[in-house]
C-alpha cells in the first residue's frame, strides 16, 4: 500500500486578503516543494470530497455552522468572523472541502486502500470550537474526522497528535468530555489563544513549552509525555494536526524546529501506529506561514510517511 496526498480545488478558493499569511500560496508552495524534492510522483494524489452537513454536525453546533454558511459574502468582498478569520465567497464550500478530505481519507486509509494519507488543505481547523470559528479556521477538521472513524467506521479508540505552534485549542474542547479520543500535543506558551495549560489529564497531554524551544527539547518531551499516554491508549488509529510553524524560519511563531525534527515526530508517530492501528494515519495541514519552510517540512513530513 501507499502514502496518498488529499486535496481540493475548493481549497485553493478560500482566501482572507492579500495581507493575510493563510493564504492559497502555502499550497502552491506544498506541491511545489513535493515535485522539486521528487517526492510528488512517489505517492498518490487523490481528490477529497466535500463533507455532508452531518459530518459538520459531528463536531460542531448549528449556531457555528451557520456563522460560516449565513455570512458568505459576495464576490469580492470578505466578512471578518473575527479579527484574523475572513470569509470570501467560497469559504463555506473550502471549509467542507477540507473537512469532506479528511473524511475521505479517513475512509481509505480504515479500508485499506492506502496505507496513510496527507491532507494538504486550507482553511485549517485546530481552532476552531465546537461553537465557533477562530485563528483563521471555520471547521475543526481532525476532530471532524476522527469522529468519523469513531461513530461512522466503528473505532474503539483514536489518537490527535498536534504540533502546531500554536494551542489546538479547538480540538482541545471538541474531544474533552470523549474518552475514545487521547489529545496530545506541545504549543509555545505563553502565545496565541492563550489556553489554560493545566490540561493534563488521563485523555488530554497537552505540553506548553516556551519561546525558542529547539527540537531537543520537544523531543523529550515526546519520549517523556507523548509516548508513555500513547502507548497506554493503544490507539487504533492517529490523527495529525500538522502545523510547520514551529519551525525556526517562521516568523509567526518563535519556536527553533528544522526539518528533521518533523521527520522524526512522524516516524514516532508511525511507530504507535504500526504498533497498535495498523499503521492507519491520517494527517491535516494546520499553520506553517513561512512559503519555503513550510514547503520543505511538509516534504520531510510526507517523505517519512511514505518510507522513502
Amino acid at each position: 500500500m501507499s502514502t496518498a496526498i488529499y486535496t481540493h480545488p475548493d481549497c485553493q478558493r478560500h482566501e482572507m486578503g492579500d495581507w493575510h499569511p493563510e493564504s492559497p500560496a502555502r499550497l502552491q508552495a506544498i506541491n511545489d516543494q513535493l515535485i522539486l524534492a521528487h517526492i510528488s510522483d512517489l505517492v498518490e494524489h487523490r481528490d477529497g470530497v466535500r463533507a455532508q452537513l452531518s459530518d459538520i454536525e459531528r463536531n460542531h453546533s448549528a449556531t457555528a455552522i451557520g456563522l460560516v454558511r449565513d455570512n458568505v459574502p459576495s464576490e469580492g468582498d470578505y466578512y471578518p468572523l473575527d479579527g484574523d478569520t475572513l470569509l470570501n465567497a467560497h469559504s463555506y464550500e473550502a471549509a467542507l472541502a477540507a473537512a469532506g478530505s479528511a473524511v475521505t481519507a479517513t475512509d481509505a486509509v480504515i479500508d485499506g486502500e492506502i496505507s496513510n494519507a496527507f491532507c494538504a488543505i486550507r482553511p485549517p481547523g485546530h481552532h476552531a470550537r465546537p461553537s465557533e470559528p477562530m485563528g483563521f479556521c471555520l471547521f475543526n477538521n481532525v476532530a471532524i474526522a476522527a469522529k468519523h472513524a469513531l461513530d461512522v467506521r466503528g473505532l474503539d479508540r483514536v489518537a490527535i497528535v498536534d504540533f502546531d505552534v500554536h494551542h489546538g485549542n479547538g480540538t482541545a474542547e471538541s474531544v474533552a468530555n470523549d474518552p475514545r479520543i487521547l489529545m496530545v500535543s506541545f504549543f509555545q506558551h505563553p502565545f496565541y489563544p492563550y489556553s489554560d495549560v493545566e490540561s493534563y489529564t488521563d485523555t488530554r497531554v497537552n505540553v506548553p513549552v516556551p519561546a525558542r524551544s529547539k527540537g531537543d527539547a520537544v523531543r523529550q518531551l515526546v519520549l517523556d509525555h507523548w509516548l508513555p499516554a500513547l502507548h497506554r491508549q493503544q490507539p487504533q488509529m492517529i490523527f495529525i494536526s500538522a502545523g510547520f510553524d514551529a519551525h525556526r524560519e517562521d516568523d509567526v511563531g518563535g519556536m527553533g524546529l528544522v526539518e528533521a525534527d518533523y521527520t522524526w515526530l512522524t516516524q514516532q508517530m508511525m511507530a504507535v501506529a504500526n504498533q497498535y492501528g495498523k499503521g492507519r494515519i491520517v494527517s491535516c495541514l494546520e499553520g506553517g506561514y513561512n512559503l519555503s519552510s513550510l514547503g520543505r517540512s511538509v516534504a520531510a513530513h510526507v517523505k517519512a510517511l511514505a518510507e522513502l
